[in-house]
């Protein structure tokens, strides 16, 4: 049996090796399994490499890369739709309006409770897979530790956990469920459904969708640090699709992953711009936000977007990053010291019970007994917006925790994904969300017709330097953006260039554009509604993939383990014989040619065990051949006999 060599390739990998020792290396596991849990090194593309030495290797592992760096088959076919749909929604604004709603209705009616289901099984499905015994399975090497420390781990979850929509809503989304937009079903009115409220807004942005980012992470993290794939999203569903995933399949999932994330930051923008105008209202600089207005924020913010990807993420994002977590702690201290700081204490605390005793339901609470139009226009605008929302974004963070995570096990992943950014989250909302709820419950009581736009900046009144804290928080929002168009336009120009980790800048910039392109587009058309209606449409493709990947997960770890299993029980079957020829030895006479005997035959009689996979664990089938006499094949008559 070849186990110094690689199914994929037979390269020799026992160089430097003792040839006496036993070979513990990933490259000498059983060559019989379907497939190796790692690709050779000289595959995977290395820190060092060179443009055109990654170019190569990837063309090696079966991206069909073009010129200019870009892979065709997924470049254009993405480029050319979301053109098209973008095109249609500024010439046709108000047919685009009524399609985008249709659909969004048609699927909330119809398809709904397929969202809220899945997103379930996310959650579930996370945890046990975390509690399992795949858990310690690492993301990378066996050798491999994690790049970053727990704390900047945590950090850079943090980060991708912040973003416009937790300063759109923060405010907002807890005080409407209690005055606006009160949930159909619940009992009680004004101050009494605050603690559901808080709770509703809780399942928004916790467990649930970081469940969903922890599945695509997890399987894109599988398949470039433990397999040594491409940074691409086809990759994770390798174990369902096998080679297809280097032809039309995995162009066809790339291409969706690119048009959700394009919509989803397209969302985030259009949302932002909005906060950006209410802002620029709020300290008197404007007297409203008009559609002119807000179109002319989109290209002024799309063209510091795209300056910051000609920059590079090296130059200045990284400060940028820093200084926007920062600013965002800044707020929210403020927002905590200078709020009714017990209450906002107590808020969290009380609303955390809430969230527990009502998790089950919330989860699978479909609507199926409230039947009216508001009630469906409710799902509509919240739970599965959100739930398309961050369907949308999930190629985008999922490719972001799958980079920072190498070195990491299975099971630290998931409870550092899940855990951190959801309760960053519950704290920002108790705090926000409580400072709204007092004002409106407890106070002065002018919050009942608030928009979410404006809802951070009616707060800031109430905090000494408003003026200060306003231009902050404006400043807050642009720079979300920014960093978020630049994060978000390398991951799309990656997938779109067949998973090259240094795609050419130019493509970065036409995606970045692109991005404000469909913002304006979406804004054009209907607004917020459109907005909401175009992520939740473009999420139904991807959340099937979604699916897909828990699938390709448990086979991907099933066999993982398997050769884990497999490798250790060899690796103790090896330490056995030394042990035991050893200890015969040291009673035996100092004979050489007994010694000798006694070693083989002792090396045979372990070689003719049975692995996990029912074959010997030295042997290929074919050479699994003995004489009439019981002797294995190519012994001599004086050698040892199989007396069984």
């Amino acid at each position: 049996m070849n186990t110094t060599g690689t199914p994929e390739t037979g390269e020799d990998t026992s160089a430097g090796r003792n040839p006496t020792a036993p070979d513990t290396s990933p490259t000498a596991w059983p060559e019989h399994l379907p497939q190796t849990v790692h690709l050779p090194r000289s595959m995977q593309i290395g820190e060092d490499d060179s443009d055109d030495e990654i170019t190569e290797k990837l063309r090696r592992q079966g991206a069909r890369i073009g010129k200019g760096v870009i892979a065709p088959a997924v470049f254009w076919p993405a480029l050319l739709i979301i053109l098209a749909v973008a095109l249609l929604a500024i010439i046709f604004p108000e047919t685009s309006s009524t399609v985008m709603n249709g659909a969004q209705n048609w699927i909330v009616a119809d398809l709904g409770w397929f969202y809220m289901l899945v997103i379930g099984i996310f959650v579930v499905f996370s945890i046990i897979l975390a509690l399992s015994s795949f858990g310690r399975i690492r993301l990378g090497r066996d050798e491999d530790r994690p790049d970053f420390g727990l704390f900047s781990w945590f950090a850079m979850l943090f980060a991708a956990g912040m973003g416009i929509g937790l300063v759109f809503y923060g405010v907002a989304e807890p005080l409407s469920y209690t005055t606006s937009a009160v949930k159909p079903g619940w009992e009680g009115e004004g101050v009494e459904l605050s603690g559901l409220a808080m709770a509703q807004t809780f399942m928004h942005w916790g467990l649930h969708p970081w469940a969903t980012y922890a599945i695509i992470g997890l399987a894109i993290a599988y398949a470039i640090h433990r397999r040594g794939r491409p940074v691409s999203i086809r990759w994770a569903l390798e174990p369902i699709f096998g080679e297809r995933v280097k032809g039309w399949v995995g162009d066809v999932i790339d291409v969706l992953a690119i048009f959700g994330t394009v919509f989803g930051i397209a969302t985030s923008l259009g949302l932002g711009v909005q906060q950006i105008g209410a802002g620029l209202t709020s300290i008197g600089l404007i007297d409203g936000a008009s559609n002119t207005f807000l179109m002319i924020l989109i290209v002024v913010i799309t063209l510091l977007a795209t300056a910051s990807v000609v920059s590079g993420v090296g130059v200045g994002i990284k400060w940028l990053s820093n200084a926007n977590l920062s600013l965002a702690g800044l707020l929210m201290i403020t927002a905590l010291v200078f709020g009714p700081t017990v209450f906002l204490l107590q808020n969290f605390v009380e609303s955390l019970g809430v969230y527990f005793a009502n998790i089950f339901h919330m989860t699978l609470d479909v609507g199926a007994y409230n039947r009216s139009a508001d009630a469906q226009s409710w799902w509509a605008g919240n739970t599965l917006f959100y739930w398309g929302w961050w369907i949308a974004w999930a190629p985008f963070v999922g490719v972001f925790i799958a980079r920072i995570s190498k070195g990491r096990t299975v099971r630290e992943f998931i409870a550092g994904v899940l855990l951190v950014p959801s309760l960053v989250g519950m704290i920002w909302f108790s705090i926000w969300g409580g400072n709204g709820l007092f004002r409106q419950w407890f106070g002065a009581g002018d919050l009942g017709d608030i928009t979410a736009e404006e809802s951070m900046f009616r707060i800031f009144e109430n905090f000494p330097l408003t003026g200060l804290l306003s231009v902050l928080g404006i400043i807050l929002v642009a720079i979300f953006f920014i960093t978020s168009s630049d994060s978000g336009s390398l991951v799309v120009d990656m997938l779109a260039s067949g998973g090259h980790p240094n795609p050419p800048i130019w493509s970065r910039v036409v995606w970045a554009l692109l991005e404000g392109l469909l913002a304006a587009a979406l804004l054009l058309s209907g607004g917020l509604e459109s907005l909401q209606a175009g992520s939740l449409v473009t999420a139904l493709p991807f959340s099937i993939i979604l699916v897909l990947m828990c699938v390709a997960l448990v086979k991907a770890l099933s066999l993982d383990e398997a050769v884990l299993k497999q490798h250790e029980q060899i690796r103790r079957m090896e330490t056995v014989t030394r042990h035991i020829t050893g200890e015969v030895n040291a009673t035996l006479p100092n004979d050489e040619g007994f010694g000798e005997y006694l070693d083989n035959r002792i090396d045979y009689r372990l070689e003719r065990t049975r692995g996990v996979f029912g074959r010997s664990r030295s042997e290929k089938p074919s050479e699994r051949t003995t004489d009439r006499a019981g002797r294995r094949s190519g012994q001599t008559g004086s050698g040892p006999t199989d007396t069984e």
